[in-house]
């Protein structure tokens, strides 16, 4: 086992029975992702130090032999946005990934993680309802992937939240207090801001009703009632659209989500189950932001573990093998064979009985243990 002390903060080794699991999961997203057409890409794990990254403040970032400044991926969207060419609209490509990513300073939702694995997809070149009920669709197919039967799934309209919070004409410092207000849905404190900034009026309704508008589908016919502008109409006119694709989904509909609305555009999801309190999984649209279209959702598989129970998945190996002959042609059929260490067939039966092995192969058979 390796010392607790050669273990920086942050990080954490995976041993064999979790790291079975780790393996397994990201196998079934890959499956999973790969029948629903995402191609898979590999990304490089060092970056050039970019100052305009998201995320620059929070990267591990080192010094090439040149001089150059190198940074370790801190997350795939951007990263893969830097790497696709123009020119793609109106025409979907469809990529999956996986690996590992590092952040100097960790996140709350990360866990403290400092390492961590995200397994994720992106639809980039095209923008409509269609395609953001794949995605939802998609994230709840790896929620079931995942084993989470009772796992939700919200999703917000950041749209919305953001045309409101512009028809208030008011300073982009004055919006980011009432965006905080809402997504804590401390109305109290968004009343008493409303007043103070003089806001009032229809718009003021429409904002202090938001926090409320959580619940499953009849929410929509609520927002519809309120006084909202034509590009308000519109966005909940699209997400209308997306759920009707979507009529076997419990989804459940948070319109007063206002979270990162300087990065989504349009939807934004996130999953969660009922007694774990992060999210598992999250994505929405982000068109403009990175790329001109584009959407994508991803999987933090270590809080995906977390919220299993990190359940342990033994896979010994079928045969213990004296016989190197036969454990060749065993391999062959794909059969898994472990050789023996000793002669000694007693201490090898008590060994694959203690690990669940179940055929011992020797002298060109196989003993059944």
């Amino acid at each position: 086992m390796i010392p607790g002390e050669m273990v920086p903060e942050g990080t954490r080794p995976h041993f064999a029975s979790e790291a079975w699991v780790r393996r397994e999961l990201r196998e079934r997203l890959f499956q999973l992702f790969t029948l629903w057409g995402y191609a898979p890409v590999e990304l490089p794990a060092l970056e050039r130090y970019d100052p305009l990254h998201p995320l620059a403040a929070r990267t591990f970032n080192l010094i090439d032999r040149n001089g150059e400044i190198l940074s370790l991926r801190a997350e795939f969207t951007t990263a893969l946005a830097r790497l696709i060419a123009p020119g793609l609209e109106g025409t979907p490509l469809r990529l999956q990934y996986a690996g590992e990513l590092w952040l100097r300073e960790a996140d709350a939702e990360l866990g403290r993680l400092r390492e961590f694995s995200q397994v994720g997809l992106e639809l980039i070149g095209v923008s409509s309802p269609q395609v953001d009920a794949e995605l939802l669709e998609l994230a709840w197919e790896a929620l079931q992937a995942l084993g989470f039967e009772e796992a939700r799934l919200e999703v917000g309209l950041p749209a919305l939240v953001g045309d409101l919070l512009s028809a208030t004409g008011l300073a982009e410092a004055e919006r980011e207090r009432l965006r905080r207000a809402l997504h804590r849905k401390n109305i109290p404190e968004l009343e008493e801001q409303l007043k103070a900034y003089g806001v009032r009026g229809s718009l003021a309704e429409a904002l202090l009703r938001l926090p409320d508008l959580y619940g499953e589908r009849e929410v929509l016919r609520e927002a519809r009632q309120l006084s909202l502008s034509p590009k308000a109409q519109a966005d909940l006119d699209w997400l209308a659209e997306v759920l009707e694709a979507l009529p076997h989904l419990p989804l459940l509909l948070d319109l007063g989500r206002a979270r990162r609305l300087d990065f989504y555009t349009g939807i934004n999801f996130q999953a969660y189950t009922p007694d774990f309190g992060l999210p598992l999984l999250g994505g929405g649209r982000y068109d403009g932001t990175l790329l001109p279209k584009a959407a994508g959702l991803s999987v933090g598989l270590d809080r995906a573990l977390e919220a299993l129970g990190f359940p342990e998945r033994e896979q010994p190996p079928e045969v213990l093998a004296l016989d190197r002959e036969l454990a060749r042609a065993l391999r062959r059929e794909g059969r898994r064979v472990e050789l023996a260490w000793t002669a000694d067939r007693e201490a090898l039966r008590a060994y694959a009985l203690k690990r669940g092995i179940r055929w011992l192969a020797l002298e060109g058979r196989l003993e059944e243990l």
